[in-house]
């Protein structure tokens, strides 16, 4: 994106987290699109450089960090205030999954990690921005889920039960942050990225097969959800995951 193709600042200011590449950098792009500014977060510090180029460094801005580091939140939240003045967005995208497997012989060490970056990053992103800006002028909390954490997941059982956890957690912030800040989740399916290669490479037409839309989803398809999602055009929507996923659910009917 060329600064000549930014449109107008909006006034507006969001943290998207996880978001050097994949869905996080759709995200930031949809957002960074309609004129808002961003802060990225990411564990590659290289990979957050060449993002900020792309997306245009007048209106992005970098703090690398690992998402479940509590100083890294305070760090990426307090640049965000220096850089820009306000946090009115926080988007939750930073995960692992670093285990395939049946949980039966699931290492409970690797569970508490996919755990502790998939759900308390998210809560200690939004225990950092409440505070620092939303809890006196409102905004919006979009907290990237998953559809293995609404429908079992054979072999990521410990992802999709940290999703599962998100969306729990999705509804518990909605509760306690209205009426100022409205806090909703997105459940894509797989979508065609680094993180999510093991389950489609070498066969995504067959993959795709599978989806009534006949396509895996892009980081745009979840960028845009996001996008919506911290519009006005929602703002009576809080409370809420919305599956993005092509289509997959209707498969599970009867006959």
């Amino acid at each position: 994106m060329s600064t000549k193709e930014l449109p107008e600042l909006s006034g507006k200011v969001a943290l998207v987290t996880g978001a050097s590449r994949g869905i996080g950098y759709g995200v930031a792009e949809a957002l960074v699109a309609r004129g808002d500014r961003v802060c990225i977060t990411g564990r590659g510090e290289e990979a957050l450089k060449e993002a900020v180029e792309q997306l245009g460094s007048d209106r992005v801005i970098a703090v690398p960090g690992k998402a479940h580091d509590e100083a890294h939140q305070a760090a990426a939240v307090a640049a965000t205030m220096e850089a820009f003045g306000r946090v009115d967005f926080l988007v939750n995208n930073a995960g692992t999954n670093p285990v395939f497997g049946p949980m039966a012989d699931l290492d409970l060490n690797v569970a508490r990690k996919v755990y502790e970056t998939n759900v308390i990053s998210a809560l200690g992103f939004a225990q950092q921005t409440w505070h620092a800006w939303q809890k006196e002028h409102g905004g919006a909390i979009v907290n990237i889920a998953s559809v293995a954490g609404v429908s079992p997941s054979p072999f990521i059982g410990a992802y999709g039960m940290s999703k599962a956890a998100m969306i729990n957690l999705t509804l518990q912030l909605a509760h306690e942050f209205a009426p100022v800040v409205r806090v909703n989740a997105i459940a894509p399916a797989v979508v065609k990225t680094k993180f999510a290669q093991a389950l489609y490479e070498g066969r995504e037409a067959e993959a795709a097969a599978a989806y009534p839309l006949g396509r895996l989803g892009v980081p745009e398809d979840i960028g845009g959800a996001a996008a919506f999602l911290t519009s006005d055009q929602s703002d009576w929507i809080t409370g809420q995951t919305l599956v993005v996923d092509g289509g997959i659910f209707l498969n599970a009917g009867v006959g």
